[in-house]
């Protein structure tokens, strides 16, 4: 039997999930609340639930502060978000804080069963959106763009000032060719492909 307490401060919501839930086989409701003060007031050595359906904004206390307060104590704990939010920073402090599944408002009573289920069978649930966010999370980065050489800059300020190809050799000492060489080294170190995007560049101070 797996004990579940349902922290949301939505009556609707709160009491749709808890008649939801008792009626499915091996659940038990341990608790209902509207706050995370009265949620942790219900725990003890000797009582707690297996998970818990946290909310996020809840009246007083957050649900993420109250996560970091219960896994502290009751490690053993899990805990599933289920929340409207699904920014970067609540859902990285929600994880952070030490939940381990995080589900959207809007996601089925049969598929919040179901991850529970998964849960509880040592799984990390999450909606399909969020699971997105946090693997681009992790994804490597690009590697930072090598910076141009003094000469570089030199064909840049002069492309920026309207200057020709022909002008830009004249006033570095090299051939046109050497220019376009030059135009070409750092189209392919900033990652671009027109004029337009090197002044764009240029204009926002990213060279």
């Amino acid at each position: 039997m797996i004990l579940v307490s349902i922290v949301e401060d939505d009556a609707e919501i709160r009491n749709g999930l808890k008649r939801f839930l008792e009626a499915q086989l091996g659940f038990r409701i341990f608790s209902s609340d509207e706050t995370a003060e009265a949620f942790l007031e219900r725990l003890n050595e000797k009582s707690v639930p297996d998970m818990v359906l946290m909310d996020i904004q809840l009246p007083g206390m957050s649900g993420i502060d109250a996560i970091r307060l219960v896994k502290k104590r009751w490690p053993q704990i899990d805990i599933m978000m289920l929340t409207v939010f699904h920014d970067d920073d609540k859902i990285f402090q929600s994880l952070c804080a030490g939940a381990t599944a995080y589900l959207l408002k809007n996601t089925a009573l049969t598929e919040i069963r179901d991850a529970l289920l998964e849960l509880h069978a040592g799984g990390a649930p999450m909606s399909p959106q969020i699971a997105r966010k946090v693997i681009q999370y992790f994804t490597p980065k690009r590697q930072p763009e090598k910076k141009l050489t003094v000469k570089e800059q030199q064909v840049v300020q002069g492309l920026v000032d309207g200057l020709s190809y022909k002008m830009i050799g004249s006033q570095m000492g090299v051939s046109i060719d050497a220019v376009r060489f030059h135009i070409k080294n750092i189209y392919k170190k900033l990652h671009i492909n027109s004029k337009g995007e090197l002044f764009s560049r240029f204009m926002r101070g990213q060279m």
